[in-house]
């Protein structure tokens, strides 16, 4: 059995102080918003307890599905990169980014590069080169290929919409199905729900189509992502198979908002293919006693 544990929207705080060039952009507004708004309900302690409480499981997995700062402000990036050295090591940890990670023109490289070890897919190059197409990239570990795709983008004030282009969705679609021929359980990374409806419009996944299409002429047995900041379950279509869409609650939230409190993902995926079984435990945190309840889920993927 093959446990794959699953985090996003880490947001890692507290936010640093930033100088008057780096505020002469988007990111004066997301400044606002943080101390507004989000610093209210995202804390370090959320976090920690998320994590102690998945060590406790002992996942051969870490997927984390984007958003690891907030403003991509360059000692974010270096302090996420740290941060990524204690949640795990990166053979066992894969990261996609996010919008938030990606927040002004060239942080998507910035944050890719610092991060690379985490990203890096088994046939990408040992030292980051950039103009790479890194994404999307495969991953093999036992019986499951973790396929990571990237929605990252810059985007004007008040905008945090996801781009999925062709070149990539023909890519993910090949990936797919060698991963399929190789028999292997296909997990596809992404920040933003590909799901019509999941989020706002200028939250929205730019592209939903061509990952549709992509998952159908490929295959996929899950799909996960993050930035809703929701516990989530919606399906796609792959040959008259049904794909289950799986997206979780920000890793940093804490008890008291109106969006629910920190979470995240626990699957055991045993059988083969044709014959795959999962069994989703989804972990939370209850009020504000940081206690964490399970609620449980099975599917049998044919």
């Amino acid at each position: 059995m093959f446990k794959l544990a699953h985090i996003s929207d880490v947001h890692l705080g507290p936010l640093p102080a930033l100088t008057i060039r780096e505020l002469a952009s988007k990111r004066i507004t997301g400044y606002v918003n943080w101390h507004r708004n989000r610093r209210k309900h995202l804390f370090a302690n959320a976090l920690d307890l998320i994590l102690a409480d998945l060590r406790r499981h002992a996942p051969d997995h870490l997927a984390i599905t984007g958003d690891l700062v907030n403003l991509a402000s360059g000692i974010e990036i270096r302090r996420a990169a740290e941060w990524l050295k204690s949640a795990g090591a990166p053979l066992d940890t894969s990261v996609v980014p996010g919008n938030h990670d990606a927040y002004v023109p060239g942080a998507h490289d910035e944050s890719v590069q610092a991060w690379y070890d985490y990203i890096r897919g088994d046939d990408d190059p040992l030292i980051w080169r950039k103009g790479h197409k890194l994404f999307p990239y495969i991953r093999r570990r036992g019986p499951v290929a973790l396929i990571g795709c990237s929605t990252s983008l810059a985007t004007p004030p008040f905008a945090a919409t996801g781009y999925f282009g062709k070149r990539q969705a023909r890519e993910t679609a090949e990936l797919l199905k060698a991963a399929g021929e190789e028999g292997l359980f296909r997990v596809v990374m992404i920040h933003h729900p590909p799901i019509r409806g999941a989020t706002s419009s200028h939250k929205r996944m730019i592209g939903i189509r061509r990952f549709a299409a992509a998952i159908s002429v490929g295959g996929a047995e899950l799909v996960l992502h993050g930035h809703t900041h929701l516990n989530t379950l919606n399906w796609l279509e792959s040959r008259g198979r049904k794909i289950p869409v799986v997206g979780i609650a920000a890793a940093s939230q804490g008890p008291g908002s109106h969006k629910p409190a920190a979470a995240y993902n626990l699957f055991s995926i045993s059988g083969e293919p044709n014959a795959w079984r999962v069994q989703w435990d989804r972990h939370c945190i209850a009020g504000a006693s940081g206690l964490l309840k399970c609620d449980h889920h099975q599917f049998l993927i044919e």
